[in-house]
C-alpha cells in the first residue's frame, strides 16, 4: 500500500488577515518539490504585503527524502526573507529542532504550536 504524501498550498482570510497556509503530509519527495514550487511562487506572488505571515500545518508530516530536504532549504533561502511568522502545527520533538533551524533561514519569527487557535492568535499580534 502506497501511502499519500504531498504539499497544499492556499491563500485564506481571516478576519482583516490573510495568511498563506500549507498543509504538509507524509514524506516528502524531490517530485513533491517539483510539483509545488511554482504553485508556492505563484501564491507568494499574489500576496501584496512584503510581510508574509503563513500557518504551516505539518501535523501529518513525517519528513523529507534527503533531496527533498535539499529542495526546502533551497526554497527557504530564496523566500524566507518575505516571512514576517511562520507558525507551524505540529508536537513531534524533530518538529521542534526544525522550527529552530528554520530561523536560520527566515528574516522573520517561527514558532511550533500544537493548537491552532493559538498558533493563530500568534500570527496576529
Amino acid at each position: 500500500m502506497q501511502r499519500s504524501h504531498g504539499i497544499s498550498i492556499g491563500i485564506e482570510r481571516r478576519d482583516s488577515e490573510f495568511y498563506v497556509v500549507i498543509t504538509a503530509r507524509g514524506t516528502l519527495t524531490h517530485e513533491d518539490y517539483r510539483s509545488i514550487v511554482p504553485m508556492l511562487e505563484s501564491a507568494l506572488a499574489a500576496v501584496e504585503s512584503p510581510h508574509i505571515k503563513a500557518l504551516v500545518d505539518a501535523r501529518d508530516l513525517e519528513g523529507w527524502e534527503l533531496r527533498a530536504a535539499w529542495d526546502d532549504l533551497k526554497l527557504g533561502l530564496k523566500h524566507g526573507n518575505k516571512f514576517d511568522r511562520i507558525a507551524i502545527l505540529g508536537s513531534k520533538t524533530w518538529q521542534q529542532v526544525a522550527a529552530k533551524i528554520g530561523t536560520w533561514f527566515v528574516a522573520g519569527e517561527v514558532e511550533l504550536f500544537n493548537n491552532e487557535t493559538a498558533a493563530l492568535k500568534w500570527l496576529n499580534e
